[in-house]
């Protein structure tokens, strides 16, 4: 029984360890360029210093970015890794 116990709450804080807080940041602005080779925006604020983001395969919105540059956009990433876009999409 001590193993089994021992067991499930070493499974119950990898889990948990792995779960994020689910906070995000969105950064609002034109999309200046698109590196299709490294997967990387470069994301232009009205009000401040243009910003890399890194698209990944989990990123929602990232398969018709080329159509968006030169547009205003919105990139929403976690707020634990800012530079990894979680999703993209025109601004409204």
């Amino acid at each position: 029984m001590k193993k089994f116990l021992s067991i499930l709450s070493a499974l119950t804080l990898a889990a948990a360890a792995q779960a994020g807080c689910g906070k995000t940041v969105t950064t609002e602005g034109t999309l200046k360029s698109y590196d299709a080779e490294k997967k990387e925006i470069v994301v232009a604020p009205k009000d401040g210093k243009a910003t890399k983001i890194t698209l990944t395969p989990e990123t929602k919105g990232a398969e018709d970015i080329k159509a968006l540059i030169g547009k205003a956009i919105t990139v929403e990433a976690s707020v634990h890794a800012k530079t990894k876009a979680l999703t993209v999409a025109a601004a409204k």
